[in-house]
């Protein structure tokens, strides 16, 4: 089903082409000034310079053309040369009508579906998932949905860390407090015990006791960086301990990620790709795409057109060691063969756009990936206290993640008790997924590159542009419609939306039909706040709509209000589909 804008441009390029003009000045688009048309055309300004004649007069051959024309209830051209549009109200509501019938609401799917493998994961083991988890894990979860509606094969990866001196830190930290571990016992040759030594609160306290200790210690982190190397070459104890890590990190990083609703198709890890990396090594050493230089073997990434220094892409250390660089080109090397994928996309902190340049160029030079192989990093911006700096504790501590979305829920449940007389078990368990609505949606709305104030007080207001808002719109919708179940009517299955009769009802019909232009939108751009920025619009054109229509009224026919009823379906199921690509979902009630 064609976007609304591309029927009327349709048209309008017609009618061009019938006056002798190109059909490339008929492109219209919505209008900036909406008090004087719903759509405009713009190009009889820039045919001018082609043609040699005035706007106005282009523009008036035009709109004479299409006078008459049953889809438009006013098409006027006004000086300099502007042509304005009003569509007819019987057109918008056949659109709507076939947007009812249609999939997805008519929205026309990828034509060549991808396979898109997107990492927006990325914490460590033996971590607790902090605030700055947060953007890349809200943002990467929308985009896979987004992919997946328009008919991609999307992978979301956690991509977790898993190899680095972090875990010699750890176990190196657990053999100063227990020394007596099987684990640490050379001579042992049995079987490990299969339950943790640790559980995940002792195991979030023993890294930063022994980054801490490390930095004060040299000695100590030196046995670290000895143990990490046993580790990476297959010492039984220190693997066994590292497996443990993995379990019981992971088991609680799924709870904190099944919180935020956000969910991977894989739990890979860092320690995935160093199978790949030797025979990589050689790759590139062989076919002189690597080189010794100050006795590290790099990549040199550099191009003609640099404006900026580019250092080269740092294989190994002079002490042979890996490096972060050389595991994400190794990871690349793993997802090709195993996905051979269109595009891989990475979402992290902006601040790590430079590596990603590096590493994408290394990946092409070196053709480790297709020549047509699309590497995207889209980096974002920091989530911000009110002072402007990024969100921290009361004392200056990093938030950890659960503890954010605690105070965000606390706040709603808070809200709910003060304006509503409701069971308190109950409100616990709407406070829970209105609470992640206001976070993901606070997030969502602002463009991912750009930083961000975290308010509380907004974000949780049921009122303004806020995810809170958009989900009470959603109940109150879910209301009207329970209440008309009530009366025992049906809608027959013939029966339509009707052409519109007021003002309000106009505007919020219209904003229906931009659905697909929005979703297009949101996906090209890659750009989730493309869709808050539409329901905001639509929650707000329902409640002028709700505001000045009867719609359970037995003053309507039974046609009249079989259309609303239809309509304000139409609005609920949107609204429902948009905030399931944002990742929350509605509660029944508030």
């Amino acid at each position: 089903m064609k976007k609304l804008v591309d029927l009327i441009s349709q048209e309008i390029k017609k009618a061009f082409v019938q006056k002798g003009y190109d059909e490339k000045y008929g492109q219209v688009s919505q209008s900036n000034r909406p008090d004087l048309c719903q759509y405009q055309c713009n190009g009889a300004m820039a045919a001018a310079k082609e043609y040699k004649k005035a706007p106005i007069m282009i523009a008036e051959e035009v709109v004479a053309e299409l006078q008459g024309d049953h889809r438009f209830k006013e098409i006027i051209a006004i000086m300099p040369g502007f042509i304005n549009i009003t569509l007819s109200d019987e057109f918008i509501a056949q659109y709507l009508n076939d947007m009812q019938r249609k999939e997805n609401f008519g929205c026309q799917k990828e034509v060549s579906p991808k396979t898109i493998v997107i990492d927006y994961g990325g914490p460590n083991i033996a971590k607790p998932l902090h605030v700055g988890h947060m953007r890349s894990a809200i943002i990467g979860e929308s985009l896979k949905r987004i992919f997946k509606f328009m008919g991609n094969n999307a992978i979301g990866d956690v991509h977790l860390g898993d190899w680095g001196t972090p875990m010699g830190l750890v176990i190196a930290e657990l053999k100063r407090r227990k020394p007596d571990l099987v684990y640490f016992d050379e001579s042992y040759s049995g079987e490990y015990p299969e339950e943790a030594p640790f559980t995940i609160s002792e195991l979030e306290d023993i890294y930063p006791t022994a980054s801490a200790y490390s930095k004060e210690n040299p000695e100590f982190h030196e046995e670290a960086k000895q143990i990490t190397f046993l580790m990476q070459n297959g010492h039984r104890g220190y693997m066994a301990l590292w497996k443990h890590m993995q379990e019981v990190s992971v088991t609680d990083l799924k709870k904190i990620y099944d919180r935020l609703n956000v969910s991977f198709e894989l739990w890979k890890k860092e320690s995935d790709a160093q199978p790949y990396i030797p025979e990589m090594i050689e790759y590139l050493k062989d076919n002189g795409y690597a080189e010794i230089s100050e006795g590290a073997l790099v990549v040199d990434v550099k191009e003609e057109t640099d404006t900026k220094e580019m250092p080269p892409f740092m294989l190994l250390k002079t002490d042979g060691a890996t490096l972060y660089s050389t595991t994400d080109l190794a990871t690349i090397v793993e997802r090709m063969k195993l996905f051979n994928p269109d595009h891989i996309l990475y979402i992290t902190d902006k601040r790590q756009e430079l590596h990603f340049e590096r590493l994408f160029r290394c990946a092409k030079k070196a053709k480790l990936v297709n020549e047509d192989t699309n590497l995207q990093f889209i980096g974002f911006g920091t989530m911000n206290g009110k002072d402007g700096k990024p969100f921290k504790t009361r004392d200056g501590g990093v938030l950890r993640l659960e503890h954010l979305i605690d105070m965000v829920t606390d706040e709603v449940y808070k809200k709910i008790m003060e304006n509503r007389d409701m069971d308190q078990a109950e409100a616990k368990e709407i406070a829970k997924k209105v609470g992640i609505a206001a976070l993901k949606y606070g997030d969502l709305s602002n463009q991912a590159s750009k930083d961000y104030v975290f308010d509380l007080e907004r974000f949780t207001s049921f009122e303004g542009n806020t995810g809170p808002y958009i989900l009470y719109t959603i109940v109150r919708i879910k209301s009207i419609l329970e209440k008309f179940n009530k009366t025992g009517k049906k809608i027959s299955d013939d029966m339509e939306v009707l052409k519109p009769e007021t003002p309000v009802e106009v505007d919020l019909m219209l904003q229906i039909t931009r659905f697909s232009d929005m979703i297009n939108s949101a996906y090209q751009e890659q750009a989730p706040h493309r869709i808050c920025q539409y329901i905001y619009d639509l929650a707000d054109k329902f409640s002028s709509f709700y505001h000045e229509t009867k719609i359970i009224s037995d003053e309507n026919s039974e046609k009249r209000q079989a259309s609303l009823i239809l309509l304000i379906t139409l609005v609920r199921d949107i609204l429902l589909t948009c905030i399931e690509l944002l990742g929350f979902e509605a509660p029944e009630r508030m």
